[in-house]
């Protein structure tokens, strides 16, 4: 083996053996909320906190299917049990009423979470009255469980309390569980982890599945799933493998390319060097500088680092006799161009996104180093034998043809006229602010969510109702004061339930209050005879009700963080976000239908405000854009002043810049009349496409010796252009919005700059 191929293997080598740590100590997160705008105050980082981390954010809807309905209901039950032992999951609802949920030592705080107390008191009418209802529950059917509780709860305040916490729409019952209209029988899963956790929402989709799966006769049934989480796992597995699958065909593309153009298999090995070793350091800056990489800046990351794939092609096509002479003289140019576009995507870091620095951190260090090497580790790999590019009779023939294309000089003019016509012209929205509409996911599976979401009664997605106080007993005491106007609304068709967080759990006042109200154990005793007077209950029956009210009478209020060590007080944890020294409690709202008179209400109650969550949201994505879009305009004014500070005259760095900047306006105004909304994934796209376009102006306005160099430029040139617009030709054919997006936006952008390039640069 030569000394040469030596060398190449010992690269591949090293970059292996850095490869393996790097790849053991990177945690790649999924948390969509990385790449959501920055809040620049508490009603912003609200509005993230509740889309990415809220309650309906968690909810996974489930309907199962395909069996008898009694099956179908022993089935519901066996899941929601399994779950319920799961630490994946806070909160399992199937329907039933289940009077053992709660732990046997909590049941004595029974008196002090239930409101039966701050209207009755536990004197004789009331025992009397009360137990005489149990003598008529206990004639009724299905009396069983009831004799079971009775002596410890004759006022079934655990029953009170389960009519309290659960929502005032459920579905229909039967066989004591859920139902839909379909005959499905159906279970409300909220996950512990954030709705926006795609990883994580994948593994609790997976567990749902299995732990379905593993009851006895499953085989044939039907599982279905929906909601954010399940929307999140499946929008991270559709775009993973679609990407996956059209990076495949532009790889293999790309080397048919190459393989064309230098006739060399080599060449595969050596192209693939620089960009292996920029990928690899740009990981390595990522797990040094954060401790974990975002799994889109990795995919957006590689992506763009395909800038870097034209510097060993400068390389090879500008190669002469000498192969050191050959990099070196293009390499002022190659610098000024790696540097440029480094320039370009720190607007992505000032940008203050934790997701878009990571990805301005993966490629400025990526695109650097693959930089380095091409410039001094490349040249000594070459082979000996190559065939100079200026030599082709094609390319030859395609420089004279281009050489006489006429050059008219109102030409740049009338373009910026009429790109400037069709922005004036489009016929849909400057810009995409609503987030949903670049979900892949189709109309049936959204239509589907919307039926299991109606059949549930699951709360709505845009509106919450938001309580503000310093603390969290300061929440819960808002929500027992504006209870009654809640109920009201409720009432009036507002909504169909308002669900507030003191539903879960009363304010430290509350329950010291009920809490005084309960009797002394002899003065309970003395009653309780009183009122068993003449009934047939044994005398010596309730000792237990007496031991709990007893008991009751000592506990220690409960707090939301005691309250979360039981099964009801998860879900209340996800109703309560303390931020900035403030706590706030997020309000769920089911079924709206007078967002008027919701909005009303809240702007007239202090405390209380109305969130719209959809409206929210896409103000916050107008505000950011606007500050990245002030961060490009920066890093155009320093891209301008870096390319005539190395040029050294401002006439060659407008001839440079020109065609870039026009051919990015061109791009857009063709998006624009084509009814396309810009979204961020354009604006990260046109950036991508101007560090390529500024290759081609940079190249084509340099000054050559004689024709042959110039044929090289022409080679090196048309084989990045081709290799661009295969691999973004590909993502432009994809179904998924954010692929198409980024694919479309370069292909047409590399395209103009390429013609506007050759149009623009200097006379040959």
């Amino acid at each position: 083996m030569s000394a040469r191929r030596l060398w190449i293997a010992a690269w591949w080598l090293l970059l292996g053996a850095a490869a393996l740590p790097l790849a053991r100590g990177l945690r790649v997160s999924g948390d969509l909320t990385d790449f959501m705008p920055p809040p620049v105050d508490a009603e912003q980082r609200l509005v993230l906190d509740e889309i990415g981390r809220g309650p309906a954010s968690r909810l996974l809807l489930v309907a199962l299917g395909d069996a008898a309905p009694e099956q179908l209901a022993q089935w519901s039950r066996a899941l929601a049990q399994a779950l319920r032992h799961d630490p994946q999951f806070a909160q399992v609802e199937n329907g039933e009423t289940d009077l053992t949920t709660l732990d046997p030592a909590w049941l004595p705080y029974r008196y002090l979470l239930s409101p039966t107390l701050d209207h009755a008191t536990f004197d004789r009418g009331f025992l009397r009255e009360e137990l005489q209802q149990r003598l008529a529950d206990l004639a009724a059917p299905g009396a069983a469980e009831l004799q079971e509780l009775l002596p410890r709860d004759p006022t079934l305040e655990v029953l009170k309390l389960a009519e309290r916490w659960t929502p005032a729409r459920t579905p229909l019952l039967r066989d004591g569980v859920w139902f839909s209209p379909r005959g499905e029988a159906l279970l409300l899963v909220a996950t512990r982890a954030p709705g926006f956790d795609a990883a994580a929402q994948a593994a609790a989709i997976g567990a749902l599945d299995a732990a379905f799966r593993a009851l006895p006769g499953t085989d044939t049934a039907r599982l279905t799933l929906s909601g954010p989480g399940y929307f999140t796992a499946r929008l991270a597995a559709i775009t993973r493998a679609e990407a996956e699958r059209l990076s495949l065909i532009g790889t293999l593309g790309f080397a048919v390319l190459l393989l064309l153009a230098y006739r060399s298999v080599g060449v595969l090995a050596l192209v693939a060097l620089p960009l292996a070793s920029g990928a690899l350091a740009g990981v390595a800056a990522l797990v040094l500088g954060y401790g974990y990489a975002h799994g889109i800046t990795l995919a957006f990351g590689f992506t763009l680092l395909g800038v870097a794939q034209e510097y060993p092609i400068r390389v090879f096509s500008h190669r002469r006799a000498d192969a050191a002479d050959g990099v070196a003289a293009v390499w002022p140019l190659l610098r000024l161009a790696i540097v440029s576009t480094a320039i370009a995507y720190l607007a992505f870091y000032a940008s203050g996104v934790p997701g878009l620095r990571q990805l301005a951190v993966f490629t400025i260090v990526g695109l650097l180093v693959a930089g380095a090497a091409t410039r001094y580790a490349l040249p000594v790999l070459l082979p000996p034998r190559f065939r100079d590019s200026a030599t082709l009779p094609w390319n030859a023939r395609l420089a004279h043809a281009l050489a006489a294309v006429p050059r008219p000089r109102w030409l740049p003019a009338a373009l910026l006229a009429c790109a400037l016509g069709a922005l004036v012209l489009a016929p849909t929205p400057t810009w995409q602010n609503d987030l949903a509409a670049l979900t892949p996911l189709p109309a049936a599976e959204l239509a589907r969510e919307a039926a299991l979401r109606d059949a549930l009664g699951a709360p709505d997605v845009r509106h919450v109702l938001v309580l503000e106080a310093a603390d969290a007993d300061g929440v819960l005491a808002l929500g027992e004061r504006i209870s009654p106007q809640v109920e009201k609304l409720i009432a009036a068709g507002a909504a169909a339930d308002i669900e507030l967080p003191s539903r879960y759990l009363p304010s430290l006042a509350t329950q010291r209050a009920r809490q005084a109200r309960l009797p002394e154990r002899a003065a309970l005793a003395d009653a309780l005879a009183a009122a068993l007077d003449g009934l047939p209950f044994p005398p010596d029956l309730f000792a237990p009700f007496l031991a709990d009210v007893d008991a009751a009478r000592a506990l220690p209020p409960l707090t939301p963080a005691r309250f979360a060590e039981t099964r009801f007080g998860q879900r209340l944890r996800t109703m309560l976000v303390a931020q900035d020294g403030r706590c706030f409690g997020l309000g769920a709202l089911y079924g709206v239908r007078d967002v008027g008179a919701l909005a009303a209400f809240a702007a007239a109650t202090p405390g209380v405000r109305l969130l719209d969550l959809k409206a929210a949201s896409e103000a916050l994505v107008a505000a950011y854009r606007a500050r990245i879009l002030v961060a490009l305009a920066a890093a155009l004014v320093l891209l301008g002043v870096a390319v005539a500070t190395a040029l050294g005259d401002p006439r060659r760095a407008l001839r440079v810049l020109a065609p870039m900047s026009l051919a990015t306006l061109l791009a857009v105004a063709v998006l624009r009349l084509a009814g396309v909304s810009l979204s961020l994934f354009h604006l990260v796209a046109l950036a991508l496409a101007a560090g390529l376009g500024l290759h081609y102006a940079l190249f084509f306005e340099r000054p050559v010796a004689d024709a042959a160099e110039a044929r090289r430029t022409l080679h090196a040139t048309l084989v990045c252009v081709l290799a661009a617009v295969l691999v973004f030709g590909l993502l432009a054919a994809s179904t998924l919005p954010v692929l198409r997006a980024i694919g479309l936006t370069v292909a047409l952008g590399v395209t103009f700059h390429f013609l506007l390039s050759i149009q623009m640069a200097r006379p040959r």
